[in-house]
This record gives structure tokens, C-alpha cells and sequence, in this order.
């Protein structure tokens, strides 16, 4: 039975058939960056104005920061066919308490950010979601956001969703303290993670602090958010690997453009790196550095690919991607790279299956805590497909130039695994199935349309 997701998009079939075909030619796009296109909201809701956000994402997760902005008293226009948005912000301290519990589907971003947001507020409210994120672990922002003062608390008492945070009360603290514009401390945070979702969190709880809040982290992760609160009129500040922003900014709405999502492109750029006699342009694609692992990475491994046109979008560099099919070697993945490339990972793996020699891929241990455990899942269908294939406790070996051939990949309803499995498809002998290929939605709805339309 056909249905629609979230985007609005029909899906036909259970799975996916993917079969070896190619070359890839010619120049493409890829959605706007879905890591963006969350903060665009949320800080467009917490400004004074109108925030107007063109290339906007339109997948499930970024659809459902929208519909618990909306819960939360701010209007927003939505127009699917242009992939753009508008969001008409009440200010920092203008969001309503929500007559229902706030749903944020598989959204890891749309959670943990929102858990800053809204520890701060003077109302209380639920955040909940499905399967995947009621196992996602929450304590890693439960832990900084109590050192604040939040009232914030998993409602099974095994720092899982769902959140239950109890604003009024920590607004009533604040009362009591006689400080009555403040409901939460600053704080320095030392992260044990590199986590953007982390930072973040703590980043936007500290907009309602009473002074400096800080956040440490082992090594730099993506720094979207800081770039747009920056943008938007906070008082930012970046050193090393600490991050501080300074409390009760006003925040001014804006006009915005999001960037092509390096995640996506990093898909089509593995594509026409395995298919033999491809050439592709991927058009205006966000090259953040906290981001660009996977140019580096191919780089590392000897591919042919270059920036051109590189420019600024706002504060987000951006450039058109030149790939060509290459000879790759095999590389160690390993350190301060790891964060710059974390949602990259499974179809790097990919990638290293067609390089000569050893791949080694380190210090990944965040993948088991994702949608799936991508290491075991990523281990387990690449070995179906043929590969040489080593799990380890933090990542795996691979021992590239064996061939693949298809096989059934159940994609554990991961969007990232069923992509990177679709482009081994495209390279292995045979045919490749992709279990339940909806959950592409997440991120990128057309991907499997682009995917067939490119060969």
C-alpha cells in the first residue's frame, strides 16, 4: 500500500532494488543542510521578527522541529514546493506553554536542542519521540543542564526519553533567589563528548542564564549553532575548544539561505568515486570545516575531487564539488577528524571497500548510539555483501579491493545506512535490496528519485 511521509512524498514499495549501472555525468544539488535547517528554526522563533529560511530541508526530522515550534505558540509558513519557510519569532522569552506533549518523531537534534530552549522557560513541558529515540541517551544533556539549575527529568528514571522539564519551577527559584529575570546559572561544562547536539544544548540553555555559560569539548564539533547565534545577534565567543555565549541577547530575525548538506553530497561523491567513468558537479554544498571530513578523508585516499566557487553563504562557506571516479588507497580514520565526519562514517565504509589496501576507522564509538548501532550494522550487511570486514570496539578494518556483490540489506530503518547501501549497490555485481528505503525521509525524501535519475 503506497503511503506518504512527513515531506509528503509517495512510497510505493517496501524495499528498494538497486542495481550496478553508471556512469554518473553532469552537475546536481542535494537538500539544505539538515543541521541548519533545525537551528534556522529554533532561533528564528526565539528572535524578534520575521526569519524567512530559503532551501529549507524538508524531511521528517527538520518537519518535526517545526510542528513543536508550533505547539509552542509560534507561527510558521511552510511552503513544501519552494523549500522555504517562515518563521515569525515572539522573542526570546515568547513561547507559550504547549497544551500537549511535544513530539519530535526520530529527531536527536530536535530533542536535545529543544531541552536547552526549554529548560528555560517558565511553563512545563513533555518531550518525547519514537522507538529510536526512547533508547537514544539523554543523560550526556540531563548532567549540564541540572549543574544549571534545570528541573529536568526522565520521566522512567533511565535518562530516556521522555523529558519532563519543569520550568516554573526553576522560574520560581530564580524568584526566590530574588534574581527574577534569570532561570537558570551559568556554567563552564568539561563535555566527555564532542557532541554539536551537546554543545548546543547548553549553548541555548545559557540564553537564559544568569552570566557566562561555557562548554568544553575533547575535540571541535560542528559549530552551526554558534555561527548562528552569532548571526542573529548573540555575543558568541570561540577559543580552542571551548565555546561561551553571554546570556539574554536580543535576537533579531533574518533572512537565511541554507547550504546543500555535505551529508548528502558525501553520498553522491562516493557514488561517482566507485562507478567507473563518472564525473559529477555537486552545486552549492556547505564545506563548514567542523564539517569537511569527508573531503579530507577523500583527499587522504587519492581521489580526484576539488572545491570551485567557493564563497559565503552568511556565515557558511560554501562551494561547488568536482568529482571524478579515482583510484583509492586505503587511510586511518582516526582522532579530531572523527567529529568532522561522524554521520559520514557508513558510507566512508563504503568507499573503502573499492580502495586498495587497509582502512582503519578509530575513536567512532558515538555510532553505536545513533539510530542504530552503525558499527554492528554497518559490520554485519557489508560482510553479507562480501566485504573484509574487521569489527573493533570504536570502528572497524577493511581490507578494500574485494568485490561486492548484492544481498538484502535491512536498513534497521537507519536513513544513513539504507544510502550508503544504495551507493555499494551501485558498484556491486548483482542486485542490491534496501529494507524499508522510507526512512531516507529523515534527511533526504528524494534521494532514491536522484539516486535512479543520475544513472
Amino acid at each position: 500500500m503506497p503511503f506518504l511521509d512527513k515531506s509528503g512524498y509517495i512510497w510505493e514499495e517496501p524495499e528498494m532494488i538497486i542495481r550496478k549501472k553508471g556512469p554518473l555525468k553532469g552537475s546536481m544539488t542535494v537538500p539544505g543542510d539538515k543541521s541548519i535547517s533545525h537551528r534556522a528554526v529554533m532561533l528564528g522563533a526565539l528572535s524578534e521578527g520575521t526569519t524567512m529560511v530559503e532551501n529549507f530541508l524538508m524531511g521528517d526530522d527538520c518537519l518535526s522541529t517545526i510542528s513543536c515550534f508550533k505547539k509552542l505558540g509560534i507561527s510558521i509558513d511552510v511552503d513544501m514546493d519552494n523549500k522555504r519557510v517562515v518563521v515569525h519569532g515572539r522573542g526570546l522569552n515568547g513561547l507559550s506553554a504547549p497544551d500537549d506533549i511535544l513530539d519530535v518523531g526520530n529527531s536527536g537534534t530536535t530533542i536535545r536542542l529543544m531541552s536547552g530552549i526549554l529548560c528555560g522557560q517558565k511553563f512545563t513541558s513533555t518531550l518525547t519521540g519514537d522507538a529510536s529515540i526512547r533508547k537514544r541517551p539523554m543523560g550526556r544533556i540531563l548532567t549540564p543542564l541540572k549543574q544549571m539549575g534545570a528541573d529536568i527529568e526522565s520521566l522512567n528514571n533511565d535518562s530516556f526519553a521522555p523529558l519532563c522539564i519543569n520550568g516554573s519551577q526553576a522560574f520560581l527559584s530564580a524568584i526566590r533567589s530574588n534574581n527574577y529575570s534569570h532561570t537558570l546559572k551559568g556554567i563552564h561544562y568539561i563535555s566527555p563528548v564532542a557532541s554539536a547536539q551537546v554543545k548546543s544544548c547548553v549553548l541555548l540553555a545559557g540564553l537564559f542564564a544568569d552570566g557566562k555559560t561555557s562548554v568544553t569539548e575533547p575535540a571541535v564539533s560542528r559549530n552551526h549553532t554558534e555561527l548562528m547565534l552569532a548571526d542573529f545577534g548573540a555575543s558568541v565567543v570561540t577559543e580552542g575548544t571551548t565555546t561561551s555565549v553571554f546570556p539574554q541577547p536580543k535576537l533579531t530575525a533574518r533572512k537565511l539561505c541554507v547550504p546543500g548538506d555535505i551529508s548528502s553530497a558525501a553520498l553522491f561523491i562516493a557514488a561517482a568515486l566507485i562507478v567507473p567513468n563518472s564525473e559529477l558537479m555537486i552545486k552549492n554544498v556547505g564545506i563548514n570545516p567542523t564539517r569537511d571530513g569527508i573531503i579530507r578523508v577523500c583527499r587522504m585516499m587519492g581521489a580526484d575531487i576539488r572545491l570551485e566557487n567557493e564563497r559565503k553563504s552568511g556565515s557558511e562557506p560554501v562551494a561547488d564539488i568536482y568529482v571524478r571516479s579515482s583510484s583509492l588507497k586505503g587511510v586511518e580514520i582516526a582522532g579530531d577528524i572523527i567529529p568532522a565526519l561522524i554521520d559520514e562514517i557508513p558510507v566512508i565504509a563504503v568507499l573503502s571497500c573499492f580502495a586498495e589496501g587497509k582502512t582503519v576507522i578509530k575513536n567512532a564509538e558515538e555510532l553505536k548510539v545513533k539510530e542504530s548501532n552503525r558499527l554492528e550494522v554497518i559490520a554485519k550487511n557489508l560482510t553479507n555483501m562480501g566485504a573484509d570486514i574487521i569489527p573493533t570496539d570504536d570502528g572497524m578494518i577493511i581490507n578494500g579491493g574485494k568485490p561486492l556483490h548484492g544481498a538484502v540489506i535491512d536498513s534497521r530503518m537507519d536513513h544513513r545506512i539504507a544510502m550508503a547501501f544504495a551507493i555499494a549497490g551501485l558498484a556491486a555485481d548483482g542486485e542490491t535490496e534496501i529494507l524499508n528505503p522510507e526512512c531516507v525521509s529523515i534527511s533526504y525524501p528524494e534521494f532514491f528519485d536522484t539516486l535512479l535519475m543520475k544513472l
